[in-house]
């Protein structure tokens, strides 16, 4: 998110509109893809020398008995099989696809729409994109502590959800007022909601279809993403080009409603934090190698960790 506020921040700096002057726009636009080819090999190789596959010793319960598995268990094509039979899953997987579409799409779409009604404010509209993203990101550490903190993950996901429409709202009806100190203020509400959204539906997810591989399901969440982000950006663009604004996001309001029906009807049943709980809320109590209550305890034990 950090990053992706500065690339809101950076490119009408490097790359000011200078439509007299194409070869100097050309000149600049090279120095901007340079910059970012040498920061993405830099992080490239770093993420190849520091980053481990997994911790030394598993965070939680679940985990472990993750760990448990053998790995010639694990079948990506059934995976992908188990998580589609997942009604719940399937209804997540479209939601989160449409709130982090519409994000993507506004995130995208929104110097075009803040140059329509306030011209030439290029910069401010990366500093509004900036406010956006930075906004998200405190968003997201406020959700991920309270989710830690109640574990209410269906009633919080949808209270998110429906604030993120209702600030997508505002933020439509507000753009045209002619005053930028109000578009970032809504760009910044709006920001806090949905962006904040994205680490509740990765959790969410993962709680729903445990003990399936974390990475399976959290690489679909991000492909729906990517699918309704490239739809959503091409309808949103083209109805602000042949319209205006208003209209586009006013697209996008309609699919968030969707998806707040969606979220609705998900069955909210915590796999992964009902095994946690179970395991924690147990009195564990030292049995002797000899007690003829050793084979049962270990047979309970086996039963959960299956379970």
């Amino acid at each position: 998110q950090l990053g992706t506020a500065i690339g809101f921040l950076l490119p009408p700096v490097l790359v000011p509109n200078t439509p007299n002057d194409i070869d100097l726009m050309a000149h600049n636009i090279s120095i901007m893809f340079y910059g970012t080819a040498i920061v993405s090999t830099l992080l490239f190789f770093l993420a190849g020398v520091v980053f481990e596959e997994k911790p030394k010793y598993p965070p939680s319960h679940s985990q472990a008995v993750l760990r448990t598995m053998p790995p010639e268990d694990y079948s990506y094509k059934q995976s992908i099989i188990n998580l589609f039979k997942n009604i719940p899953f399937v209804l997540l997987l479209i939601s989160y696809g449409i709130m982090t579409g519409a994000f993507y799409s506004v995130s995208t779409l929104l110097n075009q729409m803040i140059v329509t009604h306030y011209e030439g404010e290029e910069v401010n509209a990366g500093r509004i994109g900036l406010t956006l993203v930075v906004a998200g990101m405190v968003g997201s550490i406020i959700c991920g502590l309270w989710l830690d903190y109640t574990k209410t993950y269906k009633q919080t996901t949808l209270i998110v959800y429906i604030l993120s429409f209702i600030g997508m709202v505002v933020f439509t009806f507000t753009l045209d007022l002619g005053y930028l100190i109000v578009v970032f203020v809504t760009g910044g509400v709006l920001g806090f909601f949905m962006t904040g959204y994205i680490p509740l539906g990765f959790e969410f997810a993962v709680e729903i279809t445990y003990p399936e591989s974390e990475g399976t399901s959290s690489g679909l969440l991000n492909a729906s993403a990517q699918i309704f982000g490239i739809i959503f950006t091409l309808v949103q663009g083209k109805l602000t080009t042949n319209y205006s604004p208003r209209a586009g996001n006013l697209f996008l309001c309609a699919w968030m409603f969707v998806g707040i029906i969606l979220t609705a009807l998900i069955k909210s049943d915590l796999r992964r934090h009902n095994l946690n709980s179970g395991i924690m809320n147990v009195d564990i109590k030292a049995v002797p190698v000899d007690s003829p209550g050793e084979h049962e305890t270990c047979n309970t034990l086996k039963m959960q960790s299956a379970l």
